[in-house]
Order: C-alpha cells, then structure tokens, then sequence
C-alpha cells in the first residue's frame, strides 16, 4: 500500500497473553472497553478475512464520527502476536481515506508486561502528502484509547483472560 504511516508504542502493565486473549476475542474485546464500545459482532471465525463490527456506545460515536466501526482481518499471527486488519469503514477520518489498514504487534518486556506497537498505514482519497495532524491524532488517541482500557480491565480482573 502507497501511503502514509503511523507508529506508536505503548507500554502495558499486563502480559502479552492476556492482552493477545483479549485482542482475538470480540466477547473479551466487548467487555474491556464498556465504556465506548457497546457490541462486537464478528463474522467468521477470527481467521483472516473475518468481519468485526464495533457498535460504539453513543459518548465514543460522537467523538469518532459515527456508531460503527468495521473490519476485515487480513493477518492474525497466534505465534508472533501480531494482529493486521484493514478497515472498511467507520470514523470521521475515514472518509478522507482511500485505503486504512491497522497492526498491533505485541512483544513481552519486563516482568509481566508487554509492549503493544501500534501501526496505521492509509492512503488519502485527494493525493496530498497525510492527514492533517489533528486527524492523526485522533486516528492514533482512538486506538491508544482501545489499549489502555484493555489494559484496566485486566489490571482490575487479574483473574480474567490468564
């Protein structure tokens, strides 16, 4: 894919295992994130070419720009803990977008924790070089955002997903 991307790290308190449960389950993915995404329905059986649908709750509609946020998986690697989807459509930044794909590699680091490397590749519909940064932002924030109420979750449920 021509385009433009984006990386970020973040540092999770959680082991990678857990993390990784709870990034190939839509059940498990539902109830860590409550609070902004209200049902996950997945057609297929978490194998590429599986379809995600995030219906978000209405505080995180109005911060992304709309309810639904959908996605094909393209690569979901159980060994190297690297999960890859391109998104069909949802969010305000996506109708600038001609193309947007999604990675997440996580890596142990430290004692019970993990690293979660965060990849968004796209391609701008209008040919312009990227996104403006505020897009990028809210693009990378959404995300992070995901990530970190995982990581909550497991921390407040140390029992879950182990």
């Amino acid at each position: 894919m021509a385009g433009c991307v984006i990386t970020e790290e973040c540092a999770m308190a959680v082991s990678v295992d857990r993390v990784w449960k709870v990034a190939c389950s839509g059940e498990a993915l539902q109830k860590a994130c409550a609070a902004f995404i209200d049902t996950v329905e997945e057609e297929g059986d978490g194998s590429p070419g599986t379809i995600t649908t995030l219906k978000l709750s209405a505080a995180a509609a109005a911060n992304a720009g709309g309810s639904l946020m959908k996605t094909r998986v393209v690569v979901r690697d159980h060994a190297a803990r690297v999960q890859r989807n391109e998104v069909l459509e949802g969010g305000k930044v996506r109708a600038q977008l001609k193309s947007q794909v999604t990675e997440v590699k996580l890596e142990a680091a430290g004692e019970g924790g993990c690293l979660a490397t965060f990849r968004i590749e796209y391609e701008k519909l209008d040919a312009s070089k990227a996104l403006a940064p505020e897009d990028q932002a809210g693009l990378v924030g959404a995300y992070l955002g995901m990530l970190k109420a995982v990581e909550a979750y497991l921390i407040a449920n140390p029992t879950e997903y182990v």
